[in-house]
């Protein structure tokens, strides 16, 4: 009988500049000290557009060379961070824009992969894609939640940037780590999906 493929999980997101990225840890740091929610700082802050997924190692090459692709044919995302919001009754999250933009890159990567690979994600394709950058969720109780939620429903945040590449992300086993990063097209050429 042969050996199963060594595989890892992997996500696929786009991250904020560092600033933003400084200023959405410095919120996971809070939830993690006054609410004693730390799993939201096992990640980079970050918009999930493909879900976790298993992939074979020795395949990397064939993903990257898709993601490559992929992002070689879309222009960078404008992105605006405005507030906060909730999956109640354990997750709070800054809250995204969801652009026609951010949507379209969605949904195209999700059927990229899909049909390309054979990477899908049954839940995301039930339901739909509510871009956010989680700053608290799974160990936050429900009742650390309406405190935290009473705290942070009328928080004023607001960040504009542009997204300009995808980030493939790799699971150690602990926590989730940059992989590698796929530029967007140049933003003087337009997507071809447009």
């Amino acid at each position: 009988m042969p050996l199963e493929p060594a595989k890892q999980r992997f996500f696929i997101a786009l991250l904020p500049p560092q600033p933003i990225q400084d200023y959405a840890n410095e919120i996971k740091q809070h939830f993690a000290d006054r609410y004693n929610s730390c799993a939201a700082q096992k990640s980079p802050p970050h918009i999930t557009l493909q879900p976790p997924f298993d992939w074979a190692v020795d395949e990397l090459p064939v993903l990257e060379q898709q993601l490559s692709e992929f992002a070689a044919e879309w222009s960078p995302i404008p992105i605006t961070l405005e507030g906060f919001a909730t999956f109640a009754p354990r997750v709070i999250f800054i809250n995204v824009h969801p652009t026609s933009e951010l949507l379209m890159v969605q949904q195209h990567l999700m059927l990229s992969l899909e049909r390309n690979l054979g990477i899908t994600d049954a839940r995301s394709k039930s339901r739909p894609f509510t871009p956010h950058m989680t700053v608290a969720f799974r160990d936050l109780t429900r009742q650390n939640f309406q405190k935290a939620w009473q705290e942070f429903e009328t928080r004023s945040l607001h960040f504009e940037f542009l997204a300009s590449f995808l980030t493939l992300l790799i699971h150690d086993g602990h926590r989730w780590n940059c992989y590698r990063d796929f530029p967007l097209a140049e933003s003087s050429s337009l997507s071809q999906q447009e």
